[in-house]
Parts: structure tokens; sequence; C-alpha cells
């Protein structure tokens, strides 16, 4: 799972603290649900830290804490902590306090997203290290990829996804991921996007327009889609929502980080 644009240089390693967390909690671990997530992060982030081909440089940790945003007053349907366990919402402090404690930087965000904190991190370093690697296989931060520089990790199914494996599998580029999942929806993130697209004709459309604020009304000037009449007065009478739901996929790069790149070196 290696491979960078300047091997020579320190990579910097973003983790989904909110993604592991959950996966500790669900997985088939022994012993108590109270304490069950925190061991497993902090089993990973020990197993990352010793992995000889990760190579770990320099290491930030991001949570939700709460699961709540600035989305959610935007959109009552947006993802929220309805539904987390008692036990598992029990540990988010602990959590981060464990994470800490291995001397590894912790961003804890509560306004903002853990996604955000990540985004914001893929810009504010990127002239600071050889490669960026968010280790998420949350589609959401393919909007954060950069060619080889910046990529995603799935440490599950031990894959990377660089910015031209995107486009193949999504039909766009980062800047139009968030119109995309406007259109198509996110279950995951509670966006319900817009009925009758599916991701091949948003793609298409998008491929071809770039935005969805420039796919015209008149479907007249489309590039060939099934059903395009129907589609675009569909989309002619949404447009405000779709507005809203572009408004919360789109990952924020304003995250308040305050750590220069040498004080994400992990501390042990």
């Amino acid at each position: 799972m290696n491979f960078e644009a300047d091997p020579g240089r320190p990579r910097l390693h973003l983790v989904d603290g909110t993604f592991e967390l959950y996966r500790a909690h669900f997985s088939p671990r022994p012993g108590g649900a109270e304490l069950r997530a925190t061991k497993g992060l902090t089993a990973a982030m020990r197993a990352l830290l010793a992995d000889r081909d990760e190579r770990v440089t320099h290491l930030a940790v991001a949570f939700d804490n709460p699961i709540r945003s600035f989305r959610n007053d935007l959109f009552a349907g947006y993802k929220s902590d309805e539904g987390v366990p008692p036990e598992l919402r029990a540990q988010f402090d602990a959590a981060e306090q464990a994470v800490r404690a291995l001397g590894v930087v912790v961003w804890s965000m509560g306004a903002l997203e853990c996604d955000d904190a990540i985004a914001t991190a893929a810009v504010k370093y990127a002239g600071d290290f050889g490669q960026i690697r968010i280790l998420s296989p949350d589609k959401d931060f393919g909007q954060c990829l950069r060619a080889d520089h910046v990529v995603m990790v799935d440490r599950i199914r031990r894959t990377v996804t660089d910015e031209a494996a995107m486009r193949a599998r999504r039909g766009v580029g980062p800047g139009s991921l968030a119109d995309l999942l406007a259109l198509t929806g996110d279950a995951a993130d509670g966006i319900p996007g817009v009925a009758g697209f599916g991701e091949k004709t948003a793609a298409t459309l998008l491929g071809h327009f770039v935005h969805v604020e420039a796919i015209p009304d008149d479907p007249a000037s489309w590039p060939p889609v099934r059903g395009a009449a129907r589609l675009a007065a569909t989309l002619r009478e949404s447009r405000k929502e779709v507005a809203l739901y572009k408004l919360l996929a789109t990952l924020r790069t304003d995250a308040d980080l305050r750590e220069s790149a040498e004080e994400l070196k992990p501390r042990g």
C-alpha cells in the first residue's frame, strides 16, 4: 500500500478517529462493551505507529465529539448521535485521552466535523510533506485527493486510492464530488439527493458541466442521458434543495488547526 511521488520526504497520516472508534466498538474483540472501543482504537493506533509499510513520521487523529455539527442546524435529517449505543457514546472523551497518551495530536471537533479537520489539514500541510495519507474508507474524502500527493488508505481492504483511481471509479474529479453527492444522495450522512439521479447519470452531467449549478434547466444542451426531460424538470424544481445538499456534502477547509507540521510528530 506504499507509493508516493517523493518517498524521501516525511509523510502525514490523518486518521478518522470516529470511524476507528466505531469499528473497534462493533468488532468481535472479547471483553465488555464499556471499554471495547477505547481498547480497540488504542491497539489500532499502536499498530499504525509500528507499521513499517506505512512509515509514520507525522500523525493526527480527528474525532467528532459530539456527533453533531453546524450541518444539523441547516438540515434536520442530517446524521446525528441519535441511535449511538450509550456505552460507545460514554467513551468519546476517554478515546481522545487514550490517543493523546500515545503522544499523538488529537483534533476534537464540535461545530465542525472530524472530516472538516482532515480536509483542512490536507490543505494546510500540503507543502510540508511528500505525501498526505487519509486513513478512512469514507467516500467524502475523495474531495481531498490531489494526484498521488493526497491519497486515501483503506487499511481494512489494504487499498490506496489516488485522484486518478477515484476519477475512474466515480466518473468525476475531487472538485465535483460534493455535486455528485448532492444529486445522488448519501445515506450515511442523511442527504436524500434528487429523485431519479443515479450515479451514472449524475457523473455524466457533471463530467460535462463540472458543477450542479452549471447544469442548464433546458436539457437540449445536456449530453445524452436517459429521461433527460423528466430529470431536467425535477432538477429545475429542486434547485434550492440541491444547493443545501451540496453545502452539507462539501468538506470545510477552515478548521482551527494550530499545530505546526513539526508538532505533528508522534511524541511517544
